[in-house]
């Protein structure tokens, strides 16, 4: 009778267990949720990401905070968020500099992009800027061209941190270019730009929403973007392509996520919540005015897109023969 009664109490307790389960998602979410963003206050991804914590919030019906974790380029962060507990309380904003560029530049990742997160849904998708001060000599692209090919390694570029986004998109300049210019990391993109409005760095490889204020406030000046076409806010601004910087000139995705072995349920719910938001005028036109294209993707078709750009940027890091940090 014992190996029955055995199983009866198992069969009991994945009963119990999955009710339990069941009643978690039914009632998520009950209490305020998390948004980690594994950069500094500024930037970007910190700019999307208070966008999108707003209008999610409104559509699930509970705040959302905004908790930023910046370094090492993203990895700090998303590493944080990847040991949390898959309750749905914790996300993070997944975005290709953390998750496809980062865990690939490092020779022992400090997480798997994909294993280690439940993709929820992309977000926007987002145009590069190569920004310079506004009282910089450089005019165009090409006159940082001509000066770094004059004098290699005396320009200096400013990035979110070693193994970022910013910090490949300098790399792959010296690489297009055949020119060497010199990288400083930052904690972030915000503090890079601030030195770069202080005139303490040369030139910064930015994405629009971060940058975007202060171009149009005069503090910076665009040199090139990455759009298929000229952006219509700053349309004597060339993309990359047009000035022969064409594999530079891919618009990046931010997208959100959460730890892996989110519920079902709850991850369906938070999905229906991130397309509710990203329809809602206020974030779409918040969103544009950017400089941002906004782009709500399934579970499944966010997990698609970080897997094929890990395997992208696995084969550009090796083209341009960047070595591992």
């Amino acid at each position: 009778m014992k190996p029955l009664k055995s199983l009866l109490a198992l069969t009991l307790g994945l009963g119990a267990m999955s009710m339990a389960q069941a009643a978690g998602a039914t009632s998520y979410p009950d209490r305020p949720i998390r948004l980690v963003v594994p950069y500094a206050v500024g930037g970007a991804t910190d700019v999307i990401g208070r966008v999108m914590a707003r209008y999610l919030g409104e559509a699930l019906g509970q705040s959302i905070v905004v908790e930023n974790k910046p370094g090492a380029g993203g990895s700090t962060g998303s590493q944080y968020a990847s040991k949390q507990a898959a309750d749905g309380y914790t996300l993070v904003m997944m975005v290709e500099s953390s998750h496809a560029v980062n865990p690939n530049v490092y020779a022992k990742p400090a997480y798997d992009a994909v294993k280690d997160f439940t993709p929820i849904s992309n977000i926007a998708n987002v145009p590069g800027v190569m920004v310079v001060n506004v009282s910089s000599p450089y005019k165009t692209a090409q006159n940082v061209i001509d000066e770094a090919r004059k004098s290699p390694a005396r320009l200096n570029y400013g990035s979110s941190g070693n193994g970022g986004l910013s910090h490949l998109s300098g790399a792959l300049f010296g690489h297009t270019t055949r020119t060497q210019i010199t990288h400083v990391p930052y904690k972030g993109l915000g503090p890079a730009l601030n030195d770069l409005i202080a005139g303490q760095i040369d030139v910064v490889f930015d994405n629009m929403p971060s940058s975007g204020g202060l171009i149009a406030g005069n503090q910076l000046r665009a040199l090139a973007v990455s759009s298929p076409k000229r952006l219509a806010n700053l349309p004597n601004v060339p993309t990359y392509a047009e000035v022969g910087l064409k594999p530079m000139n891919d618009m990046s995705w931010y997208g959100l996520g959460a730890p892996a072995g989110l519920d079902a349920a709850v991850l369906n719910k938070l999905s229906v919540a991130a397309r509710t938001a990203l329809q809602n005028p206020e974030l779409i036109k918040t969103i544009e005015q950017q400089g941002a294209m906004v782009d709500y993707q399934s579970p499944q078709q966010f997990r698609d897109t970080v897997e094929r750009a890990n395997k992208a940027w696995a084969k550009l890091i090796k083209d341009i023969g960047f070595k591992k940090l």
